[in-house]
């Protein structure tokens, strides 16, 4: 993994990347090898994430994160990136892959279990906490707060993100309404001029939320945005974005992080409408 580059030595598969970790992880320097296993656990977030993105979650700095794509034999990050973005369904985990991620670390109890996705939790509101200012969580507050009604729009994982804010919206007597399954499909009509859209799509992202919000913002209707990269194609239009990143227990992630960040905003919307009124 420390040859010159050269062409040749650019790995043209993921099976590839896959062997040089597994062959050379433990002959890495310190900071090269926590690259290293961290990356060989989470291939799944290279298409989404910024170099910057893996090196914090590596816990290194972005440079000596590029050294460790180089010591594979790709010029930097971007090439990296690129074949894994073109190989996507080689790598990404499924669900009995990451139950047989746990069997292969150890026998994990339901306590030792328990203690890992709260460890989880606890980095993910940390980094929450980092990561979104005051200002922008304000800003997102008041514009929603001065809708008409408010659009929530989510799938997948997204989903059990938006109908918790949408029961919290409800209970509060913020006018507000929930858009899933093939219900969104021909939404954009039940959206009007006055309203905003809260869209929340996580990597790999939902074309369906992509579409129906890209729909909304062309009309003239704000949008806003909940994701977990900075690659998310929400943000090309959305009039704001926040970031709530999830930590990963062998690649199954709670929901702590945007939960917490939903409550928030929920709370403060209906804050400000009664301050209004």
């Amino acid at each position: 993994m420390t040859a010159p580059q050269t062409s040749a030595l650019v790995p043209q598969t993921v099976t590839e990347v896959l062997e040089r970790l597994d062959a050379g992880a433990d002959i890495l320097p310190k900071r090269l090898k926590q690259c290293a296993l961290f990356t060989r656990r989470h291939l799944h977030l290279i298409p989404v994430s910024t170099v910057s993105e893996m090196a914090r979650a590596s816990g290194v700095a972005p440079s000596a994160y590029m050294r460790f794509c180089q010591a594979l034999g790709f010029s930097g990050y971007s090439e990296m990136q690129g074949l894994f973005k073109a190989q996507v369904t080689d790598f990404r985990p499924d669900y009995q892959d990451r139950l047989g991620n746990l069997r292969f670390q150890a026998d994990v109890g339901t306590g030792q279990l328990l203690a890992e996705f709260a460890e989880a939790g606890h980095k993910s509101l940390l980094s929450l906490a980092n990561s979104v200012t005051n200002e922008g969580l304000d800003r997102i507050a008041r514009g929603m707060a001065q809708a008409r009604v408010i659009h929530l729009i989510g799938l997948r994982r997204a989903y059990a993100v938006v109908s918790s804010m949408a029961y919290l919206l409800d209970k509060l007597e913020v006018p507000s309404s929930l858009h899933y399954a093939s219900g969104m499909l021909n939404a954009s009509g039940t959206i009007f001029e006055g309203d905003v859209v809260f869209a929340a799509s996580f990597a790999p992202f939902s074309p369906e939320t992509i579409r129906l919000a890209r729909e909304s913002s062309d009309r003239g209707i704000k949008v806003y945005g909940l994701t977990d990269s900075d690659n998310c194609p929400l943000s090309g239009f959305a009039t704001e974005m926040l970031i709530a990143r999830e930590d990963e227990v062998a690649g199954f992630r709670s929901l702590t992080a945007s939960i917490t960040l939903t409550t928030t905003l929920a709370v403060a919307i209906k804050a400000m409408q009664s301050g209004v009124d």
